[in-house]
């Protein structure tokens, strides 16, 4: 099914189109939950801490492949949103070719900075060596990450979000049998889980390459296509270049949260990892629905049809704050039970830190779905600077209050710069949305 969203019924278009990308991204959060459940409650609280910070380092390296795929998908919406099929399958040679050279680039960065990383996320000494047996495995699917990512760009561009939740499905499915047989059976420690991983991504991956290449002709290249076009590549990386920094961004100033929360100990670390877990899980839904919402966007704008943003957009706002507002409220009064599928019951401490961390900063989820939505609204109208902006408002704060009153006045001060960076980040962004909206 695919989606033309510069006509017709806006809400019950952008559900449609969003209720695969949010099944999607919710099987993906299903693999990281099993990974984290059987090294959480089989291998214990150390290789739980070591994959959690792995985890956190493994989604920063990840986020700037994202951001990459996801600008040029901007790209690949505003030129099916003008007609221009040729020239949107002159872009998917251009952009491929720019995010593959880069992707292969950042596998030998994480290789060769691994030791240097682990030293500057201040990893404990009894967790170094699962953190880094981990490491060395799951970055092997990075390449399986771009292309992957990259295909879905491509395939939600023209607004056809079901295939790849698909190959999703058959990935996450294969991930979690893998899980159960090289951890459990096979007794391959931490090793094991990263490996199940990597070829659940491969599955994924080329799968859905193939898929393109047989099933869709009218989206494959042919030579006359394969050449340099400066003006367009310039278009596409001036989209997801920013894209991937304001990714990069993000994904660093957690990893910097998370160097922090090592240094209190391993307990900290476990609830941390779990807490994550279940965040990612309860809001990722307001961000892959968001994440349509950019495509929606990138359609309208490519259409010159601003008024339709505007409509679009007061739509989807009330859609995702009721959901987030619903989530942070289940998440408030179930936060033990389900921290408890990933900590050991025994392990009190641990239960009890991340129930303050859940409590604390998931009752303010819908700043962050308000964010998701400034973001993917400014990256579908060639804006992707002001993205940047709130985000490093976003993280910057959220560094900054951590790192200046923590150490003095406990871990508590983590968690509740959290929501004071979304909404302050809110505010610039409304600002400068209202701002935007006026001008057209």
């Amino acid at each position: 099914m695919q989606f033309d969203f510069t006509s017709g019924p806006i809400r019950r278009n952008l559900i449609l189109f969003s209720l695969p990308l949010i099944g999607g991204n919710l099987l993906q959060q299903c693999y990281n939950i099993v990974d984290t459940w059987i090294v959480g409650r089989y291998l214990g609280n150390v290789p739980l801490a070591a994959v959690g910070s792995a985890f956190s380092l493994m989604i920063l390296l990840n986020s700037l492949l994202l951001g990459l795929c996801m600008g040029s998908g901007v790209v690949f919406s505003q030129l099916y949103g003008e007609n221009k099929t040729e020239r949107m399958k002159q872009a998917i040679v251009n952009a491929f070719t720019a995010v593959s050279c880069a992707s292969i680039l950042l596998l030998m960065v994480a290789y060769l900075a691994l030791p240097a990383t682990a030293k500057l996320m201040r990893i404990p000494q009894e967790a170094l060596p699962a953190f880094m047996g981990y490491l060395r495995i799951i970055f092997l699917g990075i390449p399986f990450t771009f292309l992957f990512n990259f295909c879905a760009a491509v395939l939600r561009g023209i607004g056809n979000s079901l295939t790849p939740l698909l190959f999703l499905l058959l990935s996450t499915v294969s991930n979690i049998v893998l899980d159960f047989l090289l951890v459990l059976t096979f007794k391959q420690g931490v090793e094991g889980a990263a490996a199940a991983t990597v070829i659940a991504q491969g599955i994924s991956a080329l799968g859905l390459l193939i898929y393109i290449i047989f099933r869709l002709p009218q989206l494959r290249p042919n030579r006359s296509h394969f050449h340099l076009d400066r003006k367009l590549l310039h278009r596409i990386l001036s989209v997801s270049v920013l894209t991937g920094f304001q990714q990069s961004i993000m994904n660093f100033g957690i990893l910097m949260v998370q160097s922090l929360v090592n240094s209190f100990g391993i307990a900290t670390m476990a609830a941390f990892t779990a807490g994550v877990k279940i965040d990612a899980f309860a809001y990722s839904p307001a961000q892959d629905f968001a994440n349509g919402f950019s495509t929606y966007v990138a359609q309208n704008a490519g259409a010159n049809k601003p008024e339709r943003v505007q409509q679009g957009f007061r739509t989807a706002l009330h859609l995702s704050l009721s959901f987030c507002l619903i989530i942070s409220i289940l998440v408030f009064l179930l936060a033990r039970p389900l921290l408890s599928l990933f900590i050991a019951p025994t392990e009190l401490e641990a239960l009890n830190i991340g129930v303050q961390y859940l409590r604390t900063e998931g009752i303010f989820y819908v700043g962050i779905g308000l964010l998701f939505l400034l973001y993917a609204t400014y990256r579908g109208v060639e804006r992707a600077g002001m993205s940047i902006i709130l985000t490093v408002i976003s993280l910057g704060l959220r560094v900054l209050i951590s790192y200046s009153f923590a150490p003095h006045f406990g871990v508590w001060m983590i968690w509740i710069s959290i929501p004071i960076g979304w909404f302050i980040a809110d505010a610039v962004g409304v600002l400068g949305l209202h701002r935007l909206f006026k001008t057209k």
